[in-house]
């Protein structure tokens, strides 16, 4: 239970439901610690830098993916293999978010605050 309250923000789940979600706050978080270059190919990253990235990471995922993944010991090819493993997603949500919003009909709804909340879903 320690563990959760020491997280920045949720660990991405082993289905990788929010894998999109997670993926933006990754990126936020590496780029305010100043470590956004250790996930990009030829990042020229020390020893030190890429340590603490990977501890991250590691700390951010479920502990199904820690032990999938526990010979990983380089965060870009921790971040190279969830993004193979769950990247399809991306395909997923928008074909399911494009059909959405084809069938959302004002008519539909009951209220507009119903209606402006199923339509900023999605949106985001």
């Amino acid at each position: 239970m320690a563990n959760i309250k020491n997280r920045k923000f949720i660990a991405l789940d082993i289905s990788g439901k929010n894998y999109l979600s997670w993926v933006l706050d990754v990126k936020l978080h590496l780029s305010a610690k100043k470590l956004r270059h250790i996930i990009d190919e030829d990042n020229a990253a020390s020893n030190e830098e890429r340590v603490t990235a990977l501890i991250f990471l590691r700390h951010h995922i479920d502990d199904g993916l820690k032990y999938e993944y526990l010979t990983v010991e380089n965060p870009l090819e921790l971040w190279q293999n969830l993004n193979d493993k769950f990247e399809h997603l991306k395909a997923v949500v928008l074909s399911k978010a494009l059909n959405d919003w084809s069938q959302l009909r004002f008519q539909d709804f009951k209220t507009v605050s119903e209606y402006n909340s199923t339509l900023f879903k999605i949106v985001s």
